[in-house]
């Protein structure tokens, strides 16, 4: 890691190598392969003249794109700590997953908090906005939403935002201390829609133009429309995936599992970060939880963010009827308790240590205190603001006196996350290992 000086190296080095059996004894030069292994093993410790490891954290970041960030640590092969191994991967199974979420809650959570402190510095919070520049009238049947045309609910149809009222809302989030700017339309895809794309294009310019971040989630997007966003200024892009494959259908059927696959794989070709996470209490099993991260941490990059959402239950939708009706049970649809989320958290957090989990809707109906419990499952994003989307969320002013209560300081726009202060202070133990061909003469 180029920005971290004064690295003390203790090293191991493994090396097997062994001479071709017919080698010939002869003056003639032959040469063969084999493989060689290196581990190296290190902590890294600041210099003498260098200020303490907190201070030193505050002013070392990684790079803020994801891909830049994750080539710095392409050969490194685990992360050691308070007895607690973690390690990047995307071979995880569906039973390993399932063990880890399983756990019994108070060691699921030591596993979880210090997995995040040997990659994040828990006292940096993500504070992103969403603003919905285009509500209602989706054609979709989601059926936990209230935006659908097919169900009857609260939400009024509105035309989309003109592009000033919008570039006005990012200003208002960027002096209350927002560094992300996000913004959703209730539509199915982009498709053909190419006057309201113009502008879409133009509120991302403007936005990012303000040195925040942009992010959009505007339904399915092929790779033409990916690749303009991101001459745009695009820095991210949400698409849920919701919730796992065997049970999405019964939530959605306008739009199948693979249609979101194929737009998150659009998005992360076009070099977008990706958004993409899921829902809790869509009348889903545990089993479902598993298999929704299964489905993240296999992916071929691990999303930048996750978004963890707890179903803000709304009149007039199938799901939000469901939960209404006292004669019937609830079959965990709304179901979510302060447990559910933090145990899904923490389990994210172990399974894709370098992402960042975020805390979304339905963050409103938990405590304070509760929401610290998911901060220390290894939340370290939030959205906040005037709206998330039609739900909903706490205003600025009371996320600021949360953060003034837990000690926490919002992460800078266009900034990378800081490097962790257990590794600046050489708490963490760091194996990389590079193999090669080593040749023989």
């Amino acid at each position: 890691m180029t920005a971290i000086n004064g690295f003390r190296r203790a090293t191991m080095a493994l090396t097997r190598s062994r001479l071709a059996p017919n080698l010939a004894k002869s003056s003639s030069r032959t040469v063969s392969t084999a493989p060689h292994v290196v581990v190296d093993k290190f902590v890294s410790t600041p210099r003498p003249d260098s200020p303490s490891p907190s201070a030193a954290s505050s002013s070392i970041r990684h790079p803020n794109d994801v891909r830049a960030r994750n080539a710095n640590y392409v050969d490194e092969d685990s992360r050691t700590m308070g007895g607690v191994t973690a390690t990047v991967r995307h071979d995880w199974t569906k039973q390993e997953i399932a063990e880890i979420y399983s756990l019994p809650f108070h060691e699921l959570m030591y596993r979880a908090s210090t997995v995040h402190r040997m990659y994040w510095d828990p006292s940096e919070v993500q504070q992103c906005t969403l603003l919905s520049i285009k509500t209602g009238g989706c054609t979709e049947d989601c059926s936990y939403c209230s935006q659908s045309t097919r169900h009857k609910t609260f939400v009024k149809p509105t035309p989309t935002m003109k592009v000033q009222e919008v570039l006005a809302a990012a200003k208002r989030a960027k002096d209350a201390g927002s560094t992300r700017f996000c913004m959703g339309a209730a539509w199915r895809e982009l498709g053909n829609k190419k006057n309201a794309f113009n502008h879409i294009l133009e509120m991302v310019r403007g936005v990012n133009g303000m040195g925040l971040e942009v992010c959009c989630t505007l339904g399915m997007l092929n790779a033409e429309q990916a690749r303009q966003l991101k001459e745009a200024g695009l820095t991210a892009y949400n698409h849920n995936l919701d919730t796992s494959p065997e049970h999405y259908p019964n939530v959605i059927t306008t739009r199948t599992y693979e249609d979101r696959l194929q737009t998150i794989a659009n998005v992360r070709e076009a070099g977008i970060s990706v958004c993409c996470g899921g829902i809790l209490g869509l009348g889903e099993k545990e089993n479902d939880r598993v298999g929704l991260l299964h489905v993240l941490a296999t992916l071929p990059e691990h999303p930048e963010s996750v978004p963890i959402n707890a179903l803000v239950a709304v009149e007039g939708t199938p799901l939000g009827n469901a939960a209404a009706d006292e004669e019937a049970e609830s079959d965990g649809i709304a179901d979510v308790d302060a447990f559910d989320m933090a145990r899904m958290i923490a389990t994210a957090r172990i399974v894709m240590p370098r992402t960042m989990v975020r805390l979304s809707a339905g963050r409103l109906s938990f405590s304070d205190a509760e929401q610290f419990l998911m901060f220390q499952a290894g939340a370290n994003s939030i959205f906040n603001g005037d709206k998330l989307l039609t739900t909903d969320n706490p205003a600025f002013d009371e996320d600021t006196a949360l953060f003034n209560k837990l000690g926490f300081v919002g992460k800078p726009a266009h900034a990378g996350p800081k490097v962790a202060p257990s590794e600046m202070s050489g708490e963490v133990e760091i194996t990389r290992v590079k193999g090669h061909e080593q040749q023989y003469a």
